[in-house]
């Protein structure tokens, strides 16, 4: 009667660890980083990309002063143009002190949002909210880097549409994730929270 017991166990315990191991690689992707003591999760880091005004923008460029980072596509026909004209609330709520704030609107579209393509859909927002786009490996690595998603949808008309991520992440000025920016929140009051990091 032993034996049979064994023969039942061994299995038993060969899954539990696996599904401990699971667990525990579960846990490690997607627990904030060790980085420091903030205890925010690994978002962001190095990117190369070009404005709507055709010029070469990194992450270095924006040291100094906390930045706004909302991927959309110049296509949307609700999401994108709702946060960006919030994001232009709070920018004019802001005032003066903010003058070196920034938000960059990363397409997940560059296959249809050319540089000119975004100067034109920004041209009704604040001039501080700076249009990116690239080829698509350099937008897919983005998009990595700040644990967004993005994917194509193709329509009933042949035509295509992307989901994506909603959310408005605020870095700090030395580029690090501060945490998600609640832009919803009424403008005086998401410009102060913004102006903290300055």
């Amino acid at each position: 009667m032993l034996p049979v017991n064994r023969r039942l166990v061994l299995p038993l315990v060969v899954f539990l660890a696996g599904a401990l191991a699971l667990a525990a690689a579960a846990i490690l992707t997607f627990s904030p980083s060790r980085q420091g003591q903030s205890g925010t999760a690994s978002v962001g880091g190095p990117f190369s990309l070009t404005t709507q005004d055709g010029k070469t923008l990194t992450d270095k460029d924006l040291r100094g002063a906390p930045f706004l980072v909302f991927f959309g596509f110049a296509h949307c026909p609700d999401i994108c143009p709702t946060k960006l004209f919030e994001i232009s609330e709070v920018l004019r709520a802001a005032g003066p002190k903010g003058e070196k704030l920034r938000a960059l609107f990363v397409t997940v579209d560059p296959e249809r949002d050319t540089p000119e393509v975004m100067k034109s859909y920004l041209g009704s927002f604040d001039p501080r909210i700076i249009g990116l786009s690239g080829d698509r490996p350099a937008i897919d690595a983005m998009i990595k880097a700040y644990r967004a998603y993005a994917r194509k949808v193709p329509t009933k008309d042949s035509d295509y549409t992307m989901d994506h991520t909603a959310l408005v992440y605020l870095m700090a000025k030395d580029g690090s994730f501060v945490g998600a920016f609640n832009i919803e929140q009424p403008p005086a009051q998401a410009a102060q929270e913004w102006l903290r990091h300055l």
